[in-house]
């Protein structure tokens, strides 16, 4: 199934095919790496405690979230996102 996607939402989010995924575990290590918290990280780029958790469930965010992250974290996407293929 894939996530939301709107056409007219400049936001569009990532999707992810069942059995594929978009994982966030780079971004919980850089920031412990960088001594930053979840609530740091809240107040400096606006992202709200819902947001937080579909990230750590690995679950749909806006690209748009992304990009709050990668320029608070001073970072690539790369540094804090990996796709892992399904498996067949």
């Amino acid at each position: 199934m894939y996530g939301d996607y709107n056409p007219h939402n400049a936001n569009v989010q990532v999707c992810i095919k069942e059995g594929t995924m978009i994982v966030f575990d780079k971004l919980w290590d850089l920031m412990k790496t960088k001594n930053v918290s979840t609530y740091r990280l809240r107040e400096k780029c606006g992202i709200d405690s819902k947001t937080i958790r579909r990230l750590k469930a690995n679950m749909n965010v806006e690209t748009d979230t992304i990009s709050k992250l990668c320029k608070a974290l001073e970072c690539r996407i790369e540094d804090i996102a990996e796709y892992i293929p399904s498996e067949h």
